[in-house]
């Protein structure tokens, strides 16, 4: 009894994780209307008693996995850029695609959450726009990017490149000869938007 009551100290964290992990999955796959408390303690094997022993309602619930998420992705993508990293752009793509590597439902939540409007959608996208344009403009202050650039659509377009590959992945797919969270795809998707915001936005070599 102890032990499904949750309040035992090893049980209890565990406990946590598994039925966040399993509401996270549902969220992904079906969106939060279509999950209810009961079917997260099935996936996650626990009582329903012990869903609402720790979260309370289904509400609690989603945002203990809205703030899990927030975490795991803005925490991330928002950290400075060490000075000893020479290829800013390369960095960043390789965070964005290792959280799809290595998190496939955070991202595919996230996806889900950008498309349906949602409060965590909204607080991604635009957490990330501040932290992306602050760093286009470091970047043109430095004398990295072409004079001419538009900063704010310049964050706005790498944004879009990168939230883009989580919210139409289904389609994107379809193009593809394998799942885009492959690795030979993952790095395949980082080379091309790489390549595409150095050429377009940066300064060449050589010119003035």
């Amino acid at each position: 009894m102890r032990a499904e009551s949750g309040r035992t100290g090893a049980e209890e964290p565990r406990n946590i994780e598994r039925i966040r992990a399993a509401a996270l999955q549902s969220f992904a796959a079906h969106g939060t209307s279509a999950t209810t408390l009961r079917g997260v303690a099935a996936a996650a094997g626990v009582s329903l008693g012990l869903v609402q022993h720790h979260f309370a309602t289904k509400a609690g619930l989603i945002k203990a996995v809205d703030d899990y998420v927030l975490d795991q992705v803005v925490t991330p993508l928002a950290q400075p850029i060490p000075e000893r990293v020479a290829d800013s752009v390369s960095e960043i793509g390789n965070r964005v695609t290792r959280i799809f590597a290595e998190q496939p439902d955070v991202a595919a939540y996230v996806g889900r959450a950008l498309v349906d409007g949602s409060p965590l959608g909204a607080t991604i996208f635009d957490t990330l726009m501040e932290v992306g344009y602050a760093r286009w403009r470091l970047r043109a202050e430095r004398g990295e990017t072409r004079p001419d650039i538009d900063l704010t659509w310049a964050a706005l377009n790498a944004l879009v490149l990168g939230l883009g590959g989580v919210s139409l992945r289904t389609h994107i797919e379809r193009h593809l000869p394998e799942s885009l969270i492959t690795p030979a795809q993952l790095r395949r998707w980082q080379a091309s938007v790489d390549s595409l915001l150095r050429e377009g936005l940066f300064r060449q070599p050589g010119t003035s």
